[in-house]
Protein backbone atom coordinates (compact mmCIF):
# COMPACT_ATOMS: atom_id res chain seq x y z
CA UNK A 1 0.00 0.00 0.00
CA UNK A 2 3.17 1.84 0.56
CA UNK A 3 4.68 1.99 -2.31
CA UNK A 4 1.86 3.34 -4.86
CA UNK A 5 1.58 6.29 -2.57
CA UNK A 6 4.90 6.88 -2.88
CA UNK A 7 4.51 6.79 -6.67
CA UNK A 8 1.74 9.19 -6.77
CA UNK A 9 3.68 11.41 -4.29
CA UNK A 10 7.15 11.34 -6.31
CA UNK A 11 4.81 11.30 -9.78
CA UNK A 12 3.28 14.78 -8.40
CA UNK A 13 6.68 16.59 -6.95
CA UNK A 14 7.98 15.82 -10.45
CA UNK A 15 5.41 17.24 -12.45
CA UNK A 16 5.98 20.50 -10.82
CA UNK A 17 9.60 20.69 -11.04
CA UNK A 18 9.95 19.49 -14.49
CA UNK A 19 7.94 22.10 -17.30
CA UNK A 20 6.07 20.55 -19.66
CA UNK A 21 4.45 22.58 -22.43
CA UNK A 22 1.52 20.56 -24.15
CA UNK A 23 1.30 21.67 -27.96
CA UNK A 24 -2.32 23.18 -28.28
CA UNK A 25 -3.09 20.34 -30.80
CA UNK A 26 -2.32 17.87 -28.54
CA UNK A 27 -4.39 19.43 -25.44
CA UNK A 28 -7.74 17.58 -26.67
CA UNK A 29 -5.45 14.30 -26.38
CA UNK A 30 -3.78 14.72 -22.91
CA UNK A 31 -7.36 15.45 -21.42
CA UNK A 32 -8.79 12.29 -22.86
CA UNK A 33 -6.07 10.25 -21.91
CA UNK A 34 -5.94 11.54 -18.54
CA UNK A 35 -9.57 10.90 -17.99
CA UNK A 36 -9.15 7.83 -19.55
CA UNK A 37 -6.62 6.47 -17.39
CA UNK A 38 -8.61 8.08 -14.26
CA UNK A 39 -11.79 5.51 -15.24
CA UNK A 40 -9.37 2.52 -15.61
CA UNK A 41 -7.70 3.90 -12.43
CA UNK A 42 -11.06 3.77 -10.48
CA UNK A 43 -12.41 1.29 -11.73
CA UNK A 44 -9.82 -1.17 -10.51
CA UNK A 45 -9.74 0.47 -6.80
CA UNK A 46 -13.66 -0.46 -6.82
CA UNK A 47 -12.90 -3.93 -8.50
CA UNK A 48 -10.18 -4.51 -5.75
CA UNK A 49 -13.14 -3.56 -2.73
CA UNK A 50 -15.29 -6.08 -4.78
CA UNK A 51 -12.83 -8.46 -4.62
CA UNK A 52 -12.78 -9.10 -8.12
CA UNK A 53 -9.84 -7.48 -9.51
CA UNK A 54 -7.68 -8.74 -11.99
CA UNK A 55 -4.01 -7.20 -12.77
CA UNK A 56 -4.23 -8.20 -16.62
CA UNK A 57 -7.64 -6.63 -16.86
CA UNK A 58 -6.62 -3.68 -15.35
CA UNK A 59 -3.79 -3.41 -17.57
CA UNK A 60 -5.72 -3.90 -21.12
CA UNK A 61 -8.39 -1.78 -19.71
CA UNK A 62 -6.31 1.06 -19.08
CA UNK A 63 -4.47 1.11 -22.56
CA UNK A 64 -7.38 -0.02 -24.19
CA UNK A 65 -9.49 3.03 -22.55
CA UNK A 66 -7.00 4.99 -23.54
CA UNK A 67 -6.35 3.96 -27.32
CA UNK A 68 -9.73 3.86 -27.93
CA UNK A 69 -10.55 7.20 -26.87
CA UNK A 70 -7.34 8.62 -28.55
CA UNK A 71 -8.58 7.05 -32.11
CA UNK A 72 -12.34 8.75 -31.73
CA UNK A 73 -10.49 11.93 -30.52
CA UNK A 74 -7.86 11.47 -33.86
CA UNK A 75 -11.10 10.68 -35.60
CA UNK A 76 -12.75 14.02 -34.58
CA UNK A 77 -9.94 15.81 -35.51
CA UNK A 78 -10.34 14.56 -39.25
CA UNK A 79 -14.28 15.20 -39.25
CA UNK A 80 -14.07 18.36 -37.75
CA UNK A 81 -16.60 16.99 -34.78
CA UNK A 82 -15.57 17.57 -31.40
CA UNK A 83 -15.79 14.27 -30.36
CA UNK A 84 -13.46 14.09 -27.71
CA UNK A 85 -15.67 16.29 -25.54
CA UNK A 86 -18.51 13.20 -25.93
CA UNK A 87 -15.69 10.88 -24.61
CA UNK A 88 -14.56 13.34 -21.38
CA UNK A 89 -17.86 13.52 -20.29
CA UNK A 90 -18.81 10.08 -20.43
CA UNK A 91 -15.71 8.99 -18.67
CA UNK A 92 -16.63 11.59 -16.15
CA UNK A 93 -19.84 9.75 -15.30
CA UNK A 94 -17.81 6.60 -15.29
CA UNK A 95 -15.67 7.83 -12.65
CA UNK A 96 -18.47 9.95 -10.57
CA UNK A 97 -20.26 6.35 -10.77
CA UNK A 98 -17.01 4.49 -9.41
CA UNK A 99 -16.39 7.13 -6.83
CA UNK A 100 -20.00 6.69 -5.80
CA UNK A 101 -19.62 2.98 -5.59
CA UNK A 102 -16.41 3.36 -3.51
CA UNK A 103 -17.68 5.35 -0.92
CA UNK A 104 -20.54 2.99 -0.73
CA UNK A 105 -18.05 -0.39 -0.11
CA UNK A 106 -15.39 2.22 2.36
CA UNK A 107 -18.41 3.34 4.57
CA UNK A 108 -19.28 -0.37 4.72
CA UNK A 109 -16.43 -1.80 5.61
CA UNK A 110 -15.83 0.83 8.47
CA UNK A 111 -19.14 0.68 9.80
CA UNK A 112 -20.97 -2.63 9.19
CA UNK A 113 -24.31 -2.92 10.16
CA UNK A 114 -24.83 -5.44 12.95
CA UNK A 115 -26.68 -8.62 10.76
CA UNK A 116 -28.90 -10.46 13.41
Amino acid sequence: MLIPLLGTALGIFMGFLIPVEIPVNMVSYTAVAIMAGLDAIFGGLRAQFEGKFGFHKFLSSFFMNIAVAAILTWLGDLLGIDIYIGAVVAFSIRIFSNLSILRSLVYERLFPKDKE
